[in-house]
């Protein structure tokens, strides 16, 4: 019967598929034979197995996890069989192939890539499959179950299959869980920690369940001071023998011979820093420095000034020991970017011991990392706009700078683009020169005092940036971009990081405009408006979760936010009239409120299998002294991290067509004050690091205020069916998080296009996107 509906699940009526169902079953009994023809004589292909649990109508309501425990009992349905892809045995091939006397260098290859063992039914043993069976049901809580098993051979097509049947009896239910009294201190610590709502009354037995509350116990007497305690000290009895209706009591208990030093706490009695510990170092001959009973060791001059060290080690004299405090030291120190290792090493003082507490010495072991560094990165450019040329950075990092772990990065850039193949525009270049210098100290520097010891898991960091730009576009105009911020960077926990810029300034000077570039301004007054905003004078605020540091876990939720102001504070000192635009210090300056929203959800489907998407929306809004936003500030869409099936750029704003203005696009990328945009993409592996991603991109950007110069500009209710929307398929070699990604996208409805013509799935016309990572 249990194969009838097993063949049953697989018809398909012949009207479905016709010609194509024949094809797929030649290819099919093709691909079998192929694998079938190298399979010894004396052997038999194992297909795999099916699984059938049969469960009493009386307790199908009453076991809520059945889909659960199938998947458990699925799990330990052994062997695997060898691995299939449309009806093909590709990796069964391989191997068979590179057996061969002269199998060549591909099918060597193939092999070594994809290649797999025959899984032969001699490899198959059905009854000691069914004893783990039942043992996973045992540690469940269903105790004498009933499970059979047979093994279905097809001599003619040279496979076989195994089929399993449970069926599914009463489970044990607690009635009490009770801890066994003793004199020792550990015991007391553990009755006032029991949470009788994760062991509960009239849960199943749970094995599981045990081993959980075991190590969650060993973790909370632990950081009460238990330094020699384990999780193997306690046992878990239950007790049958009070209840005749499968019920039982739970009794904890510490097992017999434990050692007396694993039952009482430790106390903190010494602690010992070596800011500049080194493994061929001499600690004895260094000098010494107590600071808040901590002994700081450190050869001749300081590295690492104490007083600024101290606020990150959370571990003090007179404490009792604690894994957690200890974890928590070692992620501050680690966080300050001056050391490579962080080694926190306890040793029992034997002479200190008492009945009731003994005595512990920690000592932090601190290694540097080199005080300087020099990193280049050389990148060939190539844009939407026929731009293409080589930029190079070059970075300098002094660590440790006022031995107090400030680090300064100065990073100076330069890069050259020329536009080839854009009619008489061909033969323009750019060139760009930028320096840029961040100063971070690992503290707070504010005018209000702030204690550190305020921040239980991470000190913020306080930045200073400071930077120019410089940029000449032949034939056009030459700008200069100066900018500074200050600000703090703070990690409130493993998942979220604020980062707040009180300080945030911009000053844009557009020079040496030619005449050509005087027209484009000329016939476009709103791009004109948003170079003329000069000065931005503001504070951002950013918000980051980001739960993807969980990577194994099934749900994973990435949200950022920004908030960026401008221009308030210096209306308050501006110039006073009605005039407009209002001037600070004889500039000109923008005044506007931006944010914008990232959301993005993985769903991991398996190993490497996972399901990723993002929502994006964005809104810039000026006020006050600004008609427009500036231009930096604006929103695009497209390009290798936006909506792929079009260039970087080049969507948008609205179903303006980009082709009526050669001008315009040639030269300046199409944005807008609003943006919204949503992608999703499969990930899949292939072999080895090479990866693979089906994708659709959905976007555009619009202006929120009408623009003579860019038709169709403006967002309005029909938003849905002016969004740009492609899709295609990409390859990713990821090497240990390093991510070299190739997408080759293609639209499928383009905005511009008159109604109705818009769906045009333009796969004769695919884009090609090449970038470092993924997109989102």
């Amino acid at each position: 019967m249990m194969r009838k509906k097993v063949l049953e699940r697989y018809k398909v009526p012949r009207k479905t598929f016709g010609k194509n169902l024949l094809a797929a079953f030649s290819l099919l009994i093709f691909s079998t034979c192929s694998v079938k023809k190298y399979l010894p004589e004396d052997e038999l292909l194992y297909t795999g197995a099916e699984l059938e649990i049969n469960v009493p109508d009386s307790l199908k309501d009453k076991i809520k996890d059945l889909s659960n425990l199938r998947s458990e009992l699925e799990e330990v349905l052994r062997p695997e069989p060898n691995s299939k892809f449309l009806g093909v045995y590709w990796g069964l091939r391989a191997h068979y192939k590179a057996q061969k006397e002269k199998p060549g260098f591909i099918n060597r290859f193939l092999n070594k890539k994809i290649g797999e063992e025959p899984v032969y039914t001699s490899k198959v043993d059905i009854s000691r499959t069914e004893d783990i069976i039942r043992n996973r049901l045992e540690n469940r809580g269903f105790f004498y179950s009933d499970v059979d098993s047979r093994l279905e051979e097809h001599d003619k097509k040279k496979k076989a299959e195994a089929f399993y049947t449970v069926n599914i009896p009463q489970p044990y239910t607690m009635e009490k869980y009770v801890v066994d009294d003793d004199s020792v201190p550990v015991i007391d610590e553990i009755k006032k920690n029991i949470r009788k709502w994760i062991i509960k009354p009239g849960m199943r037995f749970d094995l599981d369940a045990m081993k959980a509350e075991r190590e969650r116990l060993d973790r909370v007497v632990k950081n009460k001071g238990y330094y020699n305690f384990s999780p193997d000290f306690l046992i878990f009895e239950a007790d049958t023998n009070q209840y005749d209706n499968k019920k039982f009591d739970l009794f904890l208990r510490l097992k017999k011979d434990v050692p007396e030093k694993s039952t009482v706490p430790y106390q903190i009695r010494e602690v010992t820093v070596y800011p500049n510990y080194r493994v061929s170092s001499d600690t004895i001959a260094s000098d010494t420095l107590v600071l808040n009973d901590k002994n700081y060791v450190q050869p001749g001059e300081d590295f690492f000034k104490a007083r600024r060290l101290d606020p990150f080690i959370k571990i003090g004299k007179g404490q009792y020991y604690s894994p957690e405090v200890s974890r928590n030291t070692s992620r501050r120190l680690t966080s300050i970017g001056t050391y490579k290792f962080v080694n926190i090493r306890y040793d029992e003082i034997d002479s200190l011991a008492t009945d009731t507490t003994r005595a512990l010495a920690a000592s932090i072991f601190l290694s540097p990392m080199n005080k300087r560094s020099l990193r280049a990165e050389l990148q060939a450019v190539a844009k939407s706009n026929n731009f293409i040329g080589p930029n190079l950075a070059t970075t300098l990092t002094n660590r440790n700078l006022f031995k107090g772990g400030e680090i300064v990065n100065i990073t100076a850039s330069v890069g050259y683009e020329m536009q080839f193949a854009s009619g008489n525009n061909t033969g323009l270049n750019s060139l760009q020169l930028g320096l840029k210098t961040d100063l971070i100290f690992p503290r707070v520097l504010s005018p209000i005092r702030i204690k550190e010891n305020w921040f239980e898991y991470a000190i913020p960091k306080t930045k200073v940036s400071m930077g120019i730009d410089y940029l000449r576009r032949s034939e056009l105009y030459s700008l200069v971009t100066a900018s500074s911020s200050f600000g703090y960077i703070w990690d409130a926990n493993r998942y979220i990081t604020h980062e707040y810029n009180p300080i945030s300034l911009n000053y844009v000077n557009l020079a040496n405009t030619t005449p050509a570039f005087e027209d484009i301004l000329n016939q476009n007054p709103f791009l004109r408006n948003s170079f003329n905003q000069q000065f931005i004078a503001g504070f951002t605020y950013s918000f980051t979760y980001n739960g993807m540091v969980d990577q194994y876990k099934k749900h994973q939720l990435f949200i950022n936010s920004t908030l960026d102001v401008a221009g308030n504070t210096l209306d308050l000192f501006s110039a006073s009239g009605n005039e407009r635009p209002r001037t600070f210090l004889g500039l000109e300056y923008s005044q506007y409120a931006k944010l914008d929203l990232d959301i993005r959800y993985h769903l991991r489907l398996g190993r490497d299998k996972k399901l990723a998407t993002r929502l994006f929306a964005g809104l810039g809004v000026p006020y006050g002294n600004s008609d427009i936003m500036p231009y930096s500030k604006l929103f695009f869409s497209g390009g290798p991290y936006s909506v792929r099936a079009f260039r970087i750029r080049s969507l948008g704003p609205g179903t303006f067509n980009p082709e009526n203005d050669t001008n315009q696009t040639t030269f300046f990328d199409q944005t807008g004050n609003l943006r919204l945009e949503f992608n999703m993409e499969y990930r899949f592996p292939i072999f080895s690091y090479v990866k693979g991603a089906l994708f659709a991109d959905a976007g555009n950007v619009w202006n929120t205020t009408d623009n003579e110069a860019l038709p169709g500009g403006k967002f309005s209710g029909n938003f849905m069916k002016e969004l740009g929307i492609g899709g295609g398929a990409g390859l990713r070699v990821d090497i240990q998080g390093f991510v070299v990604r190739l997408d080759l996208a293609a639209p499928w409805h383009t905005p511009w296009l008159p109604e109705g013509e818009r769906w045009n799935f333009g796969f004769k016309d695919p884009i090609l996107n090449f970038a470092i990572g993924y997109p989102f």
